[in-house]
């Protein structure tokens, strides 16, 4: 079930959350769902490879069986390498050790991935893509996935770069800048849904050397609302297809609830599900 070339897949990031797009993108692999063009952020980065590299619940091994055993976020991480998700666990034994990541099949994928990072010298986002340096690629997804305040800056081509979300949460206007007109979202958060998370300007001592970063960081909530806005309008007008949790959300960006995740990831799975039937009618 190959989509038409101007068709994208947009990922939205959300930490933990992510276990539901995890399932919607099992669910697709299935029914050998294939986009032409993938632009992910942040975990839609970690769990796109998977889809890419056409490993079925790989992602859903790592977000939710794997926590159980490693109990790879933790503050003795953060204390100990900079970073509460364990990144020797996910970057280095996970890949190439506990799940091996199939890096051929990723590079006989035709489809264009690309992962959204947040360049901390300008504070906008990067849309880089890699095929061939199973290195670069790897630094590319942790950067996307570097959570500010609570992992450190990764350096991708010689410049710091910390999670996509930042700058650009939910990529939709990347894919239609790219030739992409019609476009698959997968969100991470349920329809209505707005962050109230206070608007606080980041001090200067935080990321001292990165000002337009601290300048992101303090617009972040705003901008995330507004492309939430955007979202629904487009989805209204018939312009984008929206997959997304039914209801409230439950699993926060480092939930530890294996149970919670579970639920969340079987959600994902349904809706995935009723997308691909839905395209088969």
């Amino acid at each position: 079930m190959k989509l038409e070339r101007n068709t994208g897949l947009v990922l939205e990031g959300g930490g933990m959350r992510g276990v539901f797009t995890s399932g919607v993108l099992d669910a697709m692999m299935r029914y050998e769902c294939r986009f032409p063009y993938v632009v992910a952020v942040s975990a839609g980065a970690c769990n796109g490879l998977s889809y890419m590299s056409h490993q079925p619940r790989r992602a859903r091994y790592s977000n939710i069986d794997m926590l159980e055993k490693y109990d790879y976020i933790s503050l003795k991480s953060l204390l100990m390498q900079g970073s509460i998700f364990d990144p020797d666990i996910l970057y280095e034994r996970f890949p190439n050790e506990i799940v091996p990541f199939d890096y051929e099949a990723y590079r006989k994928n035709p489809a264009t991935f690309e992962v959204v990072t947040t360049n901390c010298l300008t504070g906008r986002p990067e849309y880089l893509t890699e095929r061939n340096d199973a290195k670069r690629l790897t630094a590319i997804v942790k950067a996307s996935s570097s959570l500010p305040y609570v992992a450190q800056i990764t350096t991708v081509d010689g410049i710091p770069m910390l999670d996509g979300g930042i700058s650009d949460s939910i990529p939709v206007q990347r894919s239609i800048e790219t030739g992409h007109p019609f476009n698959v979202v997968v969100l991470t958060r349920n329809r209505g849904f707005r962050s109230n998370e206070l608007e606080v300007k980041v001090p200067n001592f935080i990321y001292k050397d990165y000002p337009r970063l601290r300048v992101a960081l303090s617009h972040h909530v705003e901008a995330y609302n507004k492309q939430l806005d955007m979202i629904e309008l487009m989805e209204d007008w018939g312009e984008i297809t929206v997959i997304r949790p039914q209801r409230p959300m439950e699993v926060d960006r480092i939930c530890r609830d294996v149970q919670k995740l579970e639920r969340l990831y079987e959600e994902g799975y349904a809706q995935g599900e009723l997308f691909c039937l839905s395209l088969q009618q």
